[in-house]
């Protein structure tokens, strides 16, 4: 069984973001990539001559040695093709975000339980090098009781974007900035502190200087983001901040503190530019930031006085550990050995759902 291999099929050409970590993790094998209109400058059939090409979703799901299914296709789809190939017999990665809505991604995992198929989120951030840094010092415990938390997705784009689906799918499709970016910060906030009680949301169209409420259309919606999660029992805020006008050198990523001490970094995880710059990810140096993104420690001694210091990340265990713990999941076939099962995605669009009603609203809202 050790010795199995799986059979991935990739849905909507994925020339970095998939392909190099199937084709790197032990149990998986590339077998097939529907692209419906491959074109000189994006042509998986030329760049992967060793699989399968296929141009339609259905004669992907009609072939019987295909295992698993990636979709890397628009989230609006996703729901509809995640059910089909359920019901065809497939295991299921979905690209974040999920679906638009709790209640889909609810009754799609109890699709997935029923029809004992596995069904996984590629909430891949979960394995930033940063990240994977912030949940070490949590659990060591060096920062005290944590009761303010800070996590940003910022950067300077003036310009709003003009190609592909994102620049004409709607949030109410599950677009936008609370669903592109947002669910990654929020899935990672869900890693470290669960659920939280209330949500509090503003959302600002940042490029044309407006608040909007997201509730009236694309002329309606935010390009960032400003929320705050109430942990009440654990005497917890954390803040969440998206922004595409922050003309800083060095974004903020994170600012924790906590009783015993603080932790501020710098910068965005280096796996995907890396991966867009050609990197391989079996290069030496691959998800190591530089050293100019080195985090900052402050611990308060023994005497009181506060002494800060350089923090590097830890060592980056990459996007490669999300693949390999997939394909263990696919041997054991057990839905609770994912690295990021369905129903934790439900609970992460739950926290959307809360924040995008507060919004609209004005109002805190319950989490539920």
């Amino acid at each position: 069984m050790a010795d199995s291999i799986f059979q991935v099929s990739i849905i909507g050409y994925g020339q970095v973001f998939h392909i190099p970590f199937v084709a790197a993790t032990k149990n998986l094998r590339l077998h097939s990539i529907v692209q419906r209109k491959p074109s000189g400058g994006s042509s998986a059939p030329t760049d992967h001559p060793e699989a399968k090409h296929y141009t339609s979703f259905d004669q992907a799901l009609q072939d019987p040695d295909i295992d698993i299914i990636v979709l890397c296709t628009p989230p609006n789809t996703h729901f509809d093709q995640t059910k089909r190939a359920i019901e065809a017999g497939k295991h299921v990665l979905a690209e974040k975000p999920f679906v638009p809505s709790s209640a889909e991604a609810e009754e799609l995992a109890k699709l997935a339980k029923e029809k004992n198929k596995l069904l996984c989120v590629y909430q891949n951030r979960r394995w930033d090098g940063d990240f994977l840094t912030v949940q070490h010092l949590l659990q060591e415990g060096k920062l005290g009781r944590i009761y303010e938390f800070e996590t940003h997705f910022d950067r300077y784009r003036p310009d709003s974007p003009t190609r592909s689906w994102k620049s004409t799918l709607a949030m109410a499709d599950g677009n936008g900035a609370i669903y592109d970016l947002g669910t990654h910060l929020l899935d990672q906030v869900y890693v470290l502190f669960g659920k939280p009680t209330a949500a509090y949301g503003k959302f600002i169209n940042q490029r044309e200087g407006r608040l909007v409420s997201g509730a009236n259309g694309l002329e309606d919606e935010p390009d960032s983001i400003h929320a705050t999660l109430t942990y009440a029992e654990r005497g917890l805020l954390v803040h969440v901040r998206i922004g595409v006008l922050s003309a800083e050198s060095k974004q903020p990523r994170f600012w924790v503190r906590g009783s015993k001490g603080s932790y501020h970094k710098t910068g965005l995880d280096a796996q995907e530019p890396q991966l867009i710059g050609g990197m391989k990810i079996s290069d030496s140096g691959f998800g190591v930031d530089g050293a100019a993104y080195n985090g900052t420690i402050d611990i308060v001694q023994e005497d009181g006085s506060i002494q800060d210091y350089t923090l590097p990340n830890i060592e980056p265990q990459t996007y490669l550990k999300f693949y390999e713990l997939l394909a263990g999941a696919l041997l054991s076939g057990k839905q609770e050995d994912l690295p990021v099962p369905a129903e934790e995605a439900v609970e992460v669009l739950k926290i959307v759902e809360a924040i995008k009603e507060s919004a609209r609203t004005g109002k805190e809202i319950s989490v539920a």
